[in-house]
């Protein structure tokens, strides 16, 4: 059985062929579905290697108008732009998730209140490492997602395919598309337990990010809850009057 290619090795060859001048600066880099079918790989894992470069500064990316090569060479910077539901929906997927536990739990007062759920609520929760370039650096962060507990074969799946985010993985087995996400981003001190995890010290700065998934209906079928230390992270957003 041939195994699929990680979003990262696709990430790294094209970007040499960008820097050797296969595709040089002004090109377009072939569709999602040429690449798809190239690597023999989903799209989902295309979309995050082209999220990638992306990042690096390599490429842009707009609707009806493809991949166009901006520069030969890439930032080092991490920086996610954040502007539809398609970006946040590929937001984390450019890193590994390595889930650490799965288990169901009971929400209590304070998780509730988090989750915008009952307390009592009953949720499968899949707890992950978020790595970048593996496992010898420094976690980028700690993610908890809560999903219902019938969608428990979903964990088995997530560790299978650590480059696709938990929310394609249920649209995928269940057909819940993502229709709008809801995000709230906080300034935390991260715990003695938490700190243990990420490899920092108990009290270091970090944003608490909380994302809740909703599907046509308005009925939310994921949230999760990420801890990213302050000097690994940062979130950048654009914002453009309405024209109404």
């Amino acid at each position: 059985m041939t195994t699929r290619p990680h979003f990262a090795d696709i990430a790294r060859e094209l970007t040499e062929a960008i820097a050797s001048g296969r595709y040089p600066v002004g090109s377009v880099l072939p569709t999602e579905l040429e690449l798809r079918d190239h690597y023999r790989t989903s799209r989902h894992t295309v979309r995050a290697a082209l999220h990638e470069l992306q990042q690096l500064g390599l490429v842009s990316r707009r609707k009806n108008a493809g991949t166009r090569v901006e520069s030969a060479r890439p930032r080092n910077e991490f920086r996610p732009t954040l502007a539809s539901v398609d970006d946040l929906a590929q937001f984390g997927s450019e890193h590994l998730r390595l889930v650490q536990s799965a288990e169901v739990i009971v929400a209590d007062r304070e998780l509730a209140k988090t989750l915008q759920c009952a307390e009592g609520a009953r949720f499968l929760r899949i707890s992950s490492l978020r790595i970048d370039g593996g496992n010898a650096r420094a976690p980028v962060g700690w993610t908890d997602v809560y999903i219902a507990p019938d969608y428990a074969e979903v964990a088995d799946i997530a560790r299978e395919q650590p480059d696709t985010l938990i929310s394609a993985l249920i649209e995928e087995r269940y057909g819940h598309s993502i229709a709008e996400i809801q995000q709230g981003i906080q300034a935390v001190l991260v715990s003695d337990e938490m700190a243990k995890r990420l490899r920092v010290e108990p009290g270091t700065p970090a944003l608490e990010i909380v994302r809740r998934y909703l599907d046509s209906a308005g009925k939310s079928f994921e949230t999760s809850v990420s801890i990213h230390p302050a000097e690994r992270f940062s979130v950048a957003m654009r914002l453009k009057r309405s024209n109404s």
